[in-house]
């Protein structure tokens, strides 16, 4: 944890720093990105987990349409981009230790590539595990890989 965190944990509500410094201080991993979890701002569904980049943090602030970096890709992925599924942000918060993005999103349709609203549909216990969501859309119609 960085000294500008173990600050903030004593702070007053309404205390505010400027976001760069935040983000100077921000634990950025070896390649330069930070998780962040999307989560639909008003029920609280948890949608998906993706990874950012200073730049495309920075630019999801400034516009409000959710920008990811794609690691698979090696560039910036806005999403909905090509299946139309675009990610507004609502609010975005830094975890108490500067690691974790957590972003409220209001999510157009599905959020998943699977076509389904989460990403997190493959329920795990003990000895089996269990798909527990059906697909909104098909994927092959989001993609248009038909």
């Amino acid at each position: 944890m960085t000294q500008r965190f173990k600050q903030l944990e004593t702070a007053a509500q309404g205390t505010r720093e400027a976001t760069r410094d935040l983000l100077d201080a921000a634990r950025w991993n070896d390649a330069g990105l930070i998780p962040a979890i999307a989560q639909q701002h008003d029920s609280g569904e948890v949608l998906m987990m993706a990874w950012m980049n200073r730049a495309a943090l920075e630019e999801t602030l400034a516009t409000g349409r959710v920008c990811y970096w794609s690691r698979s890709r090696g560039k910036p992925w806005r999403k909905g981009e090509s299946s139309g599924q675009v990610q507004h942000l609502v609010t975005a918060h830094l975890d108490c230790d500067g690691d974790t993005l957590l972003l409220g999103v209001d999510q157009q349709g599905p959020a998943c590539h699977t076509g389904r609203r989460s990403c997190f549909y493959v329920a795990l216990g003990a000895d089996t595990a269990h798909v527990d969501s059906a697909p909104l859309v098909d994927p092959h119609e989001l993609y248009g890989e038909r």
